[in-house]
């Protein structure tokens, strides 16, 4: 069963989800970045090439040719997932394809709406039994 994990209280979501992405392809992780649009699929791929300041995280966009075999995915359009390890989720909604991973990326910021988004998912997932793991942020990222 799919293992989800929420990291709440992230002062810069895009941050966090680099760094988790950067601590997921350590561990030799595939992971896909599902976002709600363009442009933060954009910011995204731009912060992955300084990510960490001297190292770089092979990865590219959901739709390039080589989607299939490279680690790290960046997506808004996403139909298909190339794999099932890691889905980190920056979308409002709950993917419809996030049982198929086995493990489920959630980080909530600090302002309203992006919490009630939030808290909403974790109903979703609750409500069908799935395994949740809560990481509060004190400042910058979790160990995990």
């Amino acid at each position: 069963m799919t293992r989800i994990d929420f990291y709440t209280h992230a002062a810069d979501k895009v941050q966090v989800a680099c760094r988790l992405t950067l601590k997921a392809r350590e561990q030799g992780l595939r992971v896909l970045i599902y976002t709600p649009d363009r442009s933060l699929a954009e910011r995204i791929d731009k912060l992955l090439w300084t990510t960490p300041a001297i190292g770089f995280v092979p990865h590219c966009r959901a739709d390039d040719r080589l989607a299939g075999v490279t680690p790290v995915i960046i997506g808004h359009a996403v139909e298909a997932p190339p794999h099932d390890e890691v889905l980190l989720n920056l979308r409002p909604e709950t993917p419809p394809f996030f049982s198929r991973f086995q493990r489920v990326i959630e980080i909530i910021g600090h302002d309203a709406e992006d919490s009630e988004a939030g808290r909403s998912r974790y109903r979703f997932y609750r409500d069908r039994g799935y395994e949740i793991r809560h990481h509060k942020l004190g400042g910058d990222v979790p160990d995990q």
